[in-house]
């Protein structure tokens, strides 16, 4: 099978700097995949920005837990680009996926701002599970964002 496409989009009634906040910060990340899956970080980080980025190039290595407790694969977090405010791409490295690009961003709209997350993803093996179970997580971590920042 080809490459799967993606995305997911919610208008959050919160100001684009405190979104920005939530999802470069461990915990709003750890929020949203709470408590479907866990992404290991180094304990020091608090924050994704605060890392000195060089893209391409990997920032640390995730384990990814099932519930939390099972690892269920690995990956070498590496961020292509990091815009402040506006959004990053993400190409990482996992064991299970011979390409991950995930695309996050930002627009303001009126009042609101409009996070949207666009996916494409390449797995080793059992596309169609697999495919089922980023849409289950990226739906949840939308439910999580509006529920959180409106």
């Amino acid at each position: 099978m080809g490459d799967v496409e993606l995305v997911f989009r919610s208008r959050l009634r919160a100001p684009r700097a405190r979104v920005w906040d939530w999802m470069t910060s461990v915990d709003g990340i750890s929020r949203e995949l709470w408590p479907i899956m866990k992404m290991t970080v180094p304990r020091h980080l608090a924050r994704i920005d605060d890392v000195r980025i060089e893209p391409g190039k990997r920032l640390f290595r995730s384990w990814v837990l099932l519930f939390g407790v099972v690892p269920v694969d690995r990956s070498d977090l590496t961020l292509v680009s990091l815009d402040p405010g506006t959004g990053f791409l993400e190409e990482s490295p996992m064991l299970s996926m011979s390409l991950w690009r995930h695309r996050r961003t930002l627009e303001a709209e009126g009042d609101a701002t409009v996070l949207t997350d666009r996916l494409t993803f390449r797995p080793r093996f059992a596309t169609p599970l697999v495919r089922w179970l980023i849409g289950t997580v990226f739906r949840h971590r939308h439910a999580v964002l509006r529920r959180h920042l409106g």
